[in-house]
């Protein structure tokens, strides 16, 4: 299987940057979607047409946040959000139910100008890790999508001048991702390539994509079990169309 993710920023603009011809070029088993910024009718009609079942998950909030997820083969099941009132108005989440395994995209919020929203992301990590436990004990669970957290020095261009003070650098944001990796879930990208430096998200300001100063936002994480089903994780970097590129994984079964 190929499983791709993408925060799109948006997705009716990114269609009209190309995402079906470049949905078609990927053509990926499975590719999941954040920050889509439309309501569900929205998505379905922006991408009409598709050979995919379409999941998508909305913001109380129009064109704020969201989610989606297209699947060639329709998921045994279908869950938004996690049960949590507090963190369930956002679109943020959905489970797919496969025969294998659970996938869960996710959107995990970013904690703001001048961290203004630090706190609720802390709690936003651990009611997270547990729904991923939670499901992981019925069967093994990938988790894709923008976490909004450059785990290590190597996942962000400029660490030392980013290091809390920046939303996604900070060390309680690291150790939301550490507590996920030490629950047993495996970075994909640093199981191939635990020395390679690739980035998922460039700013906007000029020159910092073609300049390649980035962050590695965007994850595949599985659980340990599924390891010896890895063939390859990937960072399509060269496709455009949002201020992230998306990131892949291949798995057999």
């Amino acid at each position: 299987m190929k499983l791709i993710s993408w925060n799109v920023n948006g997705i009716r603009a990114t269609v009209g940057k190309g995402f079906i011809e470049k949905l078609q070029e990927m053509n990926p088993d499975v590719i999941c979607l954040q920050e889509t910024k439309a309501q569900v009718d929205q998505v379905k009609e922006a991408l009409f047409g598709i050979d995919y079942h379409i999941y998508a998950n909305s913001a109380e909030r129009k064109g704020y946040s969201s989610t989606a997820i297209l699947s060639k083969t329709e998921p045994i099941s279908v869950t938004d959000d996690m049960g949590v009132a507090e963190h369930d108005t956002e679109g943020r989440v959905i489970t797919a139910e496969y025969d294998k395994f659970y996938l869960v995209t996710v959107y995990t919020p970013n904690s703001g100008s001048e961290l203004a929203r630090l706190d609720y992301r802390v709690d936003w990590d651990r009611v997270f890790l547990n729904h991923i436990k939670t499901l992981e004990s019925k069967k093994p669970v990938i988790v894709c999508g923008d976490l909004n957290v450059a785990h290590k020095p190597l996942d962000i261009k400029n660490d030392k001048s980013n290091y809390n003070k920046s939303a996604g650098y900070t060390q309680k944001e690291i150790d939301g991702m550490d507590a996920m990796v030490d629950a047993g879930f495996v970075d994909t990208f640093r199981h191939f390539y635990p020395e390679e430096e690739k980035f998922s998200w460039w700013s906007f300001r000029a020159g910092a994509r073609s300049n390649n100063i980035g962050w590695r936002i965007d994850y595949f994480l599985t659980s340990e079990s599924l390891k010896p089903n890895l063939k390859d994780a990937f960072i399509l970097n060269e496709v455009e169309g949002s201020d992230h590129c998306p990131v892949g994984l291949e798995i057999e079964f």
